[in-house]
């Protein structure tokens, strides 16, 4: 993994690419130590051609305020040089992949892929985290209760920030798996080594045992036939064939 994280957004003149649909806003945040920092990238464009009201309608932009902003061809540069070698973060990668490539082969600048070191795509991380579930951006703000009630519009800077916020909710915790799979093996052992006589065990109450029961009675007639139960069942047959067999 590169050492710059590098969450970026893009916003466009529409949806279609290859009709000529061009870039029109970059955001780029950069993430160290699981911060966000204060080196960004960020830049309205001139896209040279109209916006469709659709997308107009999403992120607010139109032709009168992007007239006075810079073409691609002259930020191009900066903005490879600031992404260059660093891991990409972006919701649904491969929309503003496209986007990007085609306006950095029009300079010879080469393509996203060549230029950082990879791209990881937070809409299929999400995918894999939450199957079945809404995974846009504002629906995972919702889920990791990150405030965004002030994105009203989309912002390819403002979504870029939301989208760092998200991905660090949704990696939280991985550093220190990895500072525990360094460990060396004797300190799990070390960890677990665990003097039972000092353990004091309580046992559960008459009253807790038959509402433990009526609670699988519940279960057994909705589902068929609890899972408690028939662990419970087949360890106490193995106990009593095996007495070792459970210790």
């Amino acid at each position: 993994m590169s050492e710059r994280l590098i969450v970026l957004d893009t916003e466009t003149t529409g949806l279609n690419c290859s009709l000529g649909d061009r870039v029109i806003e970059i955001g780029c945040v950069e993430l160290a130590g699981r911060k966000i920092t204060e080196e960004y990238f960020h830049t309205y464009l001139n896209p040279e051609r109209e916006i469709a009201a659709g997308a107009a309608q999403v992120h607010g932009l139109t032709s009168e305020f992007l007239s006075d902003k810079p073409k691609f061809a002259e930020v191009g540069a900066g903005f490879v040089d600031y992404i260059r070698g660093a891991d990409l973060i972006i919701h649904n990668a491969g929309f503003d992949c496209e986007f990007l490539d085609a306006e950095l082969e029009r300079l010879e600048l080469g393509s996203v892929a060549r230029i950082a070191a990879r791209v990881i795509d937070t809409l299929a991380l999400a995918r894999e985290l939450h199957p079945g579930r809404r995974n846009s951006l504002d629906a995972l703000c919702e889920r990791y209760g990150i405030a965004n009630a002030h994105r009203t519009l989309h912002g390819a800077l403002l979504d870029a920030h939301l989208l760092a916020e998200v991905y660090l909710a949704m990696t939280r915790g991985q550093d220190s798996l990895v500072m525990e799979s360094e460990a060396p093996a004797e300190s799990y052992a070390d960890a677990i080594r665990l003097d039972a006589t000092s353990l004091v065990v309580l046992r559960a109450s008459a009253e807790e045992l038959s509402h433990h029961d009526r609670l699988l009675d519940a279960i057994d007639k909705a589902s068929g036939g609890s899972v408690w139960r028939r662990v419970s069942g087949d360890a106490a047959g193995e106990a009593a064939s095996d007495p070792t067999a459970i210790r």
